[in-house]
């Protein structure tokens, strides 16, 4: 039944480093996503995450459909609100805002999905999902109405994803935010990685692909790019390369 999530942990076992790219159906076309995904199977793409904070355009189903019709890359939601589920999909990341002090994103909003995520029928992933200031006001941050965390308390982040590895969550996703001025630093990734097992997602202005690498090395097990591919899709490669050289070979 988990089975995605247990390719996560697994991966993370052995070392090998995960890469992810975002794709907003707001910001997609049919010919523009048949290009995204050609891209992503040429590169070696490891997963694609599907959702945006607003998706105005109701085409959720009708893009995760016409990804899963091209390849046999997984597809898992990372959803900005509970409506933004489709049964089309691998896995859900159940995101729950364990960094702001928002009631609603906490657990207010999960209260009245569940009855309709668990019947999905998709595997629900707990995730622990952790705003980093990015240095602007991301839509995340507005519509969580949540302070992100400084970019500099290192102390706080690895704290926060300690609390939600004791709470249960299955993944750690830190996030900038798209369109970070600031992707998140090493030291703060070094910090919570070192104190958490579960797999560390990191997401958020990640532009170069020599930042997604030293991202890795800082104990990153999966990195996420969405805002910079929507600018260059070409970038797709090159942060594939990036990420899959980091990899340890497995014994």
């Amino acid at each position: 039944m988990d089975k995605l999530y247990h390719q996560f942990a697994e991966r993370k076992k052995q070392g090998r480093k995960s890469f992810t790219v975002l794709i907003d159906p707001d910001k997609v076309d049919a010919h523009k996503l048949d290009r995204l995904v050609t891209l992503g199977v040429d590169a070696g793409v490891d997963y694609f995450f599907v959702g945006g904070s607003l998706v105005l355009a109701n085409n959720l189903d009708e893009c995760i459909q016409q990804i899963k019709g091209a390849c046999d890359i997984p597809v898992v939601l990372f959803p900005g609100s509970p409506s933004q589920v489709s049964k089309y999909a691998d896995a859900l990341l159940y995101l729950s805002l364990i960094s702001g002090r928002n009631p609603e994103l906490l657990i207010g909003q999960h209260v009245i999905s569940a009855p309709f995520v668990k019947k999905s029928g998709l595997e629900i992933m707990p995730t622990g999902y952790m705003v980093i200031d990015g240095g602007a006001p991301t839509t995340v941050s507005y519509i969580s109405n949540a302070t992100p965390i400084p970019a500099d308390k290192n102390d706080i982040a690895m704290c926060t994803a300690m609390a939600g590895e004791m709470l249960g969550m299955k993944l750690i996703y830190m996030d900038a935010g798209s369109g970070a001025k600031r992707p998140i630093s090493e030291t703060m990734i070094q910090s919570v990685a070192s104190q958490v097992e579960l797999p560390i997602i990191i997401g958020g202005g990640i532009t170069q692909p020599e930042k997604a690498y030293l991202n890795c090395k800082a104990g990153a097990d999966v990195i996420v790019v969405g805002n910079a591919i929507e600018k260059d899709a070409s970038l797709i490669k090159e942060m594939s390369a990036a990420v899959h050289s980091d990899s340890k070979v497995s014994a």
